[in-house]
C-alpha cells in the first residue's frame, strides 16, 4: 500500500461535539468542506462549496474595505481644500466608524473559518501542543538522537510508546492473522533493486522536489503550494471573490497538477523558500526510496523497501503450496518500512521509518465473495463514496450491505476487510464519528485497481489515511512472474475437462544451436509466434532478433515447428486478483493518542490534569499498586500483589514514592493507566477506575482476578462495582 497524500478536501473543525471533559472539548470539532475536480472550473461553481457564511463575509468585507478607500479619499480631499475642522472631524470620525466595522467583519469572518459551525471557537495548535507536550514529557515518543539535534522524520518510542504500540501490533494479530488463519512471513527490510523495478517503485515511486536556488535547501513542491493557499484561504481577509475560486480549486486538483503546471503555480503565485525567501527552482520528481548496496563489490543496488507487501508476492508460490494449493488464502506482514520524505511534517503521521502491517488476501477473479461476510454486513458507519465526493456532499452512515448491493463497494470480500478495519480501529479506542472510509476517486485510482477505500481517521490535523484497503486485481503477481519469469499461478481442478486451443512451439535444438551459438531462449507471445509462421511458411526463413545475443539471426522452416494443437484441459491456470488492506501502525498509534486525550480540574481547581483514556486492550501499563504511605507492612502487602500480578500476566507498576495519593494517581492516569491498586491495609485493598474515579474494595487474595477480569474484557467496571463495596474517601486529594 502506497500512503500517497490526496488533497480532496480541506479539514476544518465541524459541528459535531466530541465527548471531552475539558477545556479542550471544542478543539476537537471539525468542519469538512469539499472540494470538486471539475473539467471546467468558474467561481460559481467553488462558492457552491464555501460555506454560506464565509461568503456573505467575505462580500461584506469588500464592500466594506471600498467604502473605508472612498471615505479615506474624501477626508484627504477635506483636508487638501483646508475644509473647516468641524468638517475635517465629522469625516474622520466617519472613517474610524468604517475602519471598527471593518475589523469587526474580520473577526466575524476569522470566527467563521475557525470554528466548529456552532460557534465554538477553536484552537487545533494548542490541542495538539498539549497532547505533544504530554507524550514527550511522558517519554511516549521523542525525536531519534535529539542530543546530537535530531534527524527529521526519525522518533525514538520510549516505554509507554513502546508498549502502546505493541498492545495494538498484538492487537491486529489477534484480530487478522488469528481470526482469519492468515499465513504470517518475516521478509528482509533490503530488497534488491530488481525486485522493485517490477513493481514500479524504482521508476515511478516519487514525490516532486524544489530547491531553494541558493541554499540547495530542499522542499516538497505540493506541500508548499498547499501551505501558501491555505494560509491566504485563512489570514487573507481581502481576497476577491475570484481569488479564492482559485486558491479553492488548486487544493482540490493538487493530486492531479503535473509537474509543469505545479511548478506554473508556484511561479504565478511567487512563493519563495520558506526559510530563506530565495528563488525556488522549478519541481523535479525525486524517488523516495533509500539505496545501498549489497556486498562489499557495491554492485548490487538495493534498497530499503518502501512497502512490506512485495515479500510476499515474490513468495506466493511457496505460500500456495504451504496453504495446501488452496484459494483463496492471506498472508500478512508486520514490518519497518522506509521512505526519505522530502521534508517530514507533522510528528509521527509522515516519517522516514515506520511500521507497516500489510494483508495480501489472494482470492479467485472470478469468484470475490466471502464466506464471512454476514459477519459484517449489517454494519454502519461513515462512509464517502466517490459520487458523494464529486457531488460536494459529506460522508454519510451506511449499512455496508447496502453500498455493497448498490455496487458502491465492488465485491464481499474488499467489503468484509472494510468491515473488519472498522471493527479493529474501534476497538482499539478510535471514535467512531472520526472515522470514515472514502472512496478513491477516478483520478487516485491505480489503472489496474478495481477499487480502493482509506480508512481515514480525523485528528487536529484533518483527516489523515491511516488504512488503505485495495482491490488490486493481478497486477503485482503479473509484474512479477513477466519480470523473473516464474510463474505465479492457481489451479483449479475442473469438474469436466475442456477442448481448448493452444500454441505450440517446438525447436529443432540441432539446427537452431548452431545458429544461436547455445542460446535458444526467446520470448514470443502467440501474435509474434503466428507471424513468424506465416512469414516461414511463404518464404521459408526470417530475421529474427534475439536480445541475448544483441543481433537478428536467420531463422529457417527447419529450425521451428509452430502450430496450434487441440488440447485438453482438465484445470483451469489463472492469476489471483490481492485485496490488500494495509496499515499505517504510526499513523493509528498518533490518532489513537488524540482521541484518548483529555483533560480535568484538579480537585483544588488550579490546575488542569492531564489523562489518556486508552482502553484496557492498548493501554501501556494494566494497573499501578500504590502502598497509602511508607511503611514496611503495606509495602509487604505491595509486593505480595505484584506478585500474583505477574502469575497472572498482567503488566503493572508499584509506586512507593512518599508523594501523595492524589499526585499519584495523576501520574498513572497521565500514562492512561486504567486501574490503580491503594494499599491501605494488611486484608484489604481500594481499586479505582481512572475515568470515573470511583473505587471499590477487594481482598487481597482477589485483587489479580479483578484486575484480569477488567483489563481483558471478561467483565466491565459497572459489573464489578455490583460484587464490591463502593470505597470513597476524602483524605485522597484528587
Amino acid at each position: 500500500m502506497r500512503f500517497l497524500s490526496s488533497l480532496y478536501s480541506l479539514s476544518v473543525f465541524s459541528s459535531k461535539p466530541h465527548p471531552f471533559n475539558s477545556i479542550f472539548t471544542p478543539l476537537l470539532n471539525h468542519l469538512h468542506i469539499s472540494f470538486i475536480h471539475c473539467e471546467t472550473h468558474s467561481t460559481q461553481q467553488t462558492l457552491l462549496f464555501m460555506d454560506a457564511s464565509e461568503e456573505t463575509l467575505r462580500k461584506t468585507l469588500t464592500e466594506k474595505q471600498n467604502s473605508v478607500t472612498t471615505q479615506a479619499n474624501v477626508v484627504r480631499n477635506l483636508k487638501g481644500a483646508k475644509a473647516a475642522k468641524s468638517e475635517i472631524d465629522a469625516a474622520v470620525e466617519a472613517l474610524n466608524a468604517l475602519k471598527l466595522e471593518k475589523t469587526s467583519i474580520e473577526q466575524q469572518l476569522q470566527a467563521v473559518l475557525n470554528s466548529d459551525g456552532s460557534g465554538n471557537s477553536l484552537n487545533r495548535e494548542a490541542f495538539r501542543h498539549a497532547v505533544v507536550n504530554t507524550l514527550e514529557r511522558r517519554f511516549f515518543y521523542k525525536p531519534s538522537f535529539s542530543i546530537y539535534g535530531g534527524v527529521a522524520g526519525l522518533y525514538d518510542y520510549g516505554p509507554p510508546g513502546s508498549a502502546v504500540k505493541s498492545n495494538v501490533l498484538a492487537f491486529w494479530r489477534q484480530h487478522f492473522v488469528l481470526k482469519e488463519n492468515m499465513l504470517e512471513v518475516d521478509c528482509p527490510c533490503v530488497t534488491p533493486e530488481v525486485v522493485l523495478k517490477a513493481s514500479g517503485h524504482v521508476d515511478k515511486f516519487t514525490d516532486l522536489m524544489v530547491k531553494d536556488e541558493k541554499t540547495g535547501m530542499c522542499y516538497r513542491a505540493d506541500h508548499l503550494l498547499k501551505d501558501f493557499c491555505k494560509e491566504k484561504l485563512e489570514k487573507d481577509f481581502s481576497l476577491p471573490v475570484e481569488k479564492i475560486a482559485d486558491f479553492k480549486h488548486v487544493l482540490a486538483v493538487l493530486d492531479d497538477l503535473s509537474t509543469e503546471q505545479l511548478g506554473a503555480k508556484i511561479k504565478e503565485y511567487g512563493i519563495t523558500a520558506p526559510d530563506t525567501k530565495n528563488p525556488l527552482s522549478d519541481p523535479y520528481p525525486f524517488n523516495l526510496m533509500f539505496q545501498t548496496s549489497i556486498g562489499p563489490s557495491g554492485e548490487s543496488t538495493g534498497y530499503m523497501r518502501p512497502e512490506t507487501a512485495q515479500g510476499i508476492f515474490v513468495n506466493f508460490n511457496y505460500l500456495y503450496y504451504y496453504n495446501g494449493n488452496k484459494l483463496p488464502f492471506a498472508a500478512a506482514q508486520i514490518g519497518q518500512a522506509f521512505r526519505n520524505e522530502i521534508s517530514p511534517r507533522q510528528g509521527l503521521l509522515r516519517v522516514r521509518e515506520f511500521t507497516l502491517a500489510e494483508i495480501e488476501h489472494f482470492v479467485d477473479p472470478s469468484d470475490k465473495s466471502h464466506r464471512k461476510y454476514g459477519e459484517v454486513v449489517d454494519l454502519e458507519f461513515l462512509m464517502f463514496p466517490r459520487e458523494e465526493q464529486m457531488a460536494g456532499n459529506q460522508a454519510k452512515r451506511t449499512r455496508l450491505g447496502d453500498a455493497v448491493s448498490k455496487g458502491i463497494v465492488n465485491n464481499e470480500t474488499l467489503a468484509y476487510f472494510i468491515g473488519r478495519v472498522y471493527l479493529f480501529l474501534t476497538r482499539l479506542g478510535i471514535d467512531k464519528e472520526r472515522l470514515r472510509f472514502r472512496q478513491h476517486l477516478a483520478n487516485e485510482m491505480a489503472h489496474y485497481a478495481a477499487d480502493c477505500w482509506d480508512a481515514e481517521i480525523e485528528c487536529s490535523y484533518g483527516w489523515v489515511e491511516c488504512v488503505g484497503i485495495a482491490d488490486r486485481s493481478a497486477y503485482d503477481l503479473n509484474a512479477h512472474s513477466a519480470k523473473s519469469g516464474v510463474a505465479l499461478d492457481a489451479h483449479e481442478k475442473l469438474q469436466e475437462p475442456r477442448e481448448i486451443e493452444k500454441l505450440v512451439i517446438a525447436p529443432m535444438k540441432k539446427e537452431l544451436g548452431l545458429e544461436f551459438k547455445g542460446n535458444q531462449k526467446k520470448a514470443m507471445n502467440e501474435k509474434e509466434a503466428m507471424e513468424m509462421k506465416a512469414t516461414l511458411e511463404s518464404k521459408g526463413e526470417v530475421e529474427f532478433h534475439v536480445c541475448t545475443l544483441g543481433k537478428a539471426v536467420t531463422i529457417k522452416s527447419s529450425m521451428v515447428s509452430i502450430s496450434i494443437e487441440k488440447k485438453k484441459e482438465h484445470q483451469r491456470v489463472f492469476t489471483p486478483s490481492v485485496i490488500e488492506p494495509s496499515f499505517g501502525i504510526g499513523r493509528i498509534i498518533y490518532c489513537l493518542f488524540e482521541h484518548s486525550f483529555y483533560t480535568r480540574p484538579s480537585k483544588a481547581g488550579d490546575e488542569q490534569l492531564n489523562v489518556f483514556r486508552f482502553p484496557s486492550l492498548v493501554a501501556p501499563v494494566k494497573c499501578t499498586v500504590f502502598p497509602l504511605v511508607q511503611n514496611q507492612e503495606y509495602e509487604n502487602v505491595a509486593e505480595q500483589i505484584s506478585q500474583s500480578l505477574t502469575g497472572s500476566g498482567i503488566l503493572h507498576k508499584i509506586d512507593i514514592t512518599g508523594t501523595s495519593i492524589g499526585k499519584r494517581y495523576a501520574r498513572t492516569d497521565e500514562l492512561g493507566v486504567p486501574l490503580a491498586i491503594t494499599v491501605d491495609s494488611s486484608s484489604s485493598v481500594t481499586i479505582r477506575e481512572r475515568d470515573s474515579k470511583e473505587q471499590i474494595r477487594v481482598g487481597i487474595d482477589e485483587v489479580a482476578a479483578v484486575v484480569k477480569a477488567v483489563t481483558e474484557g471478561q467483565s466491565t467496571w459497572t459489573d464489578i462495582q455490583q460484587r464490591y463495596p463502593a470505597h470513597s474517601s476524602t483524605a485522597v486529594d484528587e
